[in-house]
């Protein structure tokens, strides 16, 4: 292994019960004079928007709210998002809730000042290059949800609304300038959203300790993360009030978010894949494809896995950990097969070819080729 990299680390984090109380003097160190704020459907209308909305005007701003946002964010609903946010002449966006509406408010602070479509922008070789940068608004980023960590994230993943394809966008100005992270939104969420984000979260440190890249520090990063996740996902699916175990929820979706930056592998491959295709939330997603991709990658991160099980307190080495997690989906109602979220083995073909191109696969322990891609898939649904 060649022992050569680039490294970045996240951006100034505001984290702890409460914090939203701050809103106000963060969008003032940005400068914004006219913020977008960006949700969901699903939170459009809940107690804790209205609170950061009457933050913001009693702040003497005026909040105007986009939220049309879907399960896996669309190049149409981009193409709204910055009509409204170019028509409103907004200079910033303040993006509130999960991993869809944190990565369409990212990506329409992007893109509202470019030129070029926004697949231009893909995560591949130096594209971001061609982004005029002075044009991207600053962004704040409030997360909901304990998972995707996109609120630490330099991309946004977008589906293409005519291959059906999830694409990376990627800038390094895509990374939020501020992050409140106040656990005490969380506490509203649905178990099931609890679970799928928490898994998510999981995963994101797995598959970077997983990649054969160098990165001591996501690696370290990774190991701690899963720890958090092992230890408090339980707690809060039991007793969603318990702001102690929501806040070390939180913190390692931001941990896994970072680590990640090591590599992610073919879980996500499948699964954005799958969500691309069927619309299926993208952390329950993962949850489902973990084992099967576990045991693909066994021959490369057997000995890797053992000391992560030691690390973690699991017995039984690497049949220790994989049986660790057919347990806890099973005590989290986790589905076993793909076939729980609607997906049939229709399209496996068209999956699998999405699975190969997608950037994740290359971040894989054991190279993921059609013919493994289409077994994986096989097995999991």
């Amino acid at each position: 292994m060649e022992l050569v990299a680039n490294w970045n680390y996240p951006t100034p984090i505001r984290f702890g019960a409460g914090r939203i109380s701050e809103l106000v003097e963060a969008i003032k160190i940005t400068g914004m004079k006219r913020p977008l704020f960006v949700t969901d459907k699903g939170l459009a209308n809940l107690p804790i928007t209205k609170n950061a909305l009457k933050l913001m005007e009693q702040g003497g701003f005026e909040p105007a709210i986009f939220f049309d946002v879907d399960v896996n964010p669309s190049d149409i609903n981009l193409s709204t998002g910055v009509d409204i946010y170019n028509l409103g002449k907004h200079d910033g966006v303040i993006a509130f809730g999960g991993g869809s509406a944190l990565d369409l408010g990212k990506l329409i602070a992007f893109q509202a000042g470019q030129n070029r479509p926004i697949w231009d922008f893909e995560d591949i070789g130096d594209y971001w290059t061609r982004a005029d940068e002075k044009a991207i608004a600053p962004i704040i980023a409030i997360p909901t949800t304990a998972g995707t960590g996109s609120e630490v994230g330099r991309a946004g993943v977008l589906t293409n609304s005519q291959t059906h394809v999830k694409k990376i966008i990627f800038h390094p100005k895509i990374m939020p300038q501020i992050v409140i992270c106040d656990p005490e939104l969380s506490v509203g969420m649905p178990q099931a959203i609890t679970v799928g984000t928490g898994m998510d979260a999981f995963i994101h440190s797995l598959e970077a300790y997983s990649s054969p890249f160098y990165h001591p520090m996501s690696q370290g990063i990774a190991l701690e993360g899963m720890r958090l996740v092992k230890e408090n996902l339980g707690k809060v699916f039991v007793n969603p009030n318990d702001i102690k175990a929501r806040s070390h929820m939180m913190a390692a979706a931001a941990m896994g978010a970072t680590a990640f930056q090591k590599g992610l592998g073919a879980m996500h491959a499948l699964s954005h894949s799958v969500g691309a295709v069927y619309n299926t939330p993208h952390g329950m997603t993962n949850a489902i494809v973990m084992p099967y991709v576990l045991k693909f990658n066994r021959p490369a991160i057997e000995g890797r896995v053992k000391n992560l099980a030691a690390y973690l307190g699991i017995k039984g080495g690497f049949d220790g950990f994989y049986d660790f997690l057919i347990q806890i989906r099973e005590d989290f109602n986790v589905p076993q097969k793909l076939s729980g979220l609607g997906v049939d083995n229709k399209r496996i073909d068209e999956l699998a070819t999405m699975a190969v191109q997608d950037p994740s696969a290359g971040g894989n322990p054991v190279e993921l080729t059609l013919e493994a891609a289409k077994a994986l898939f096989e097995e999991s649904i």
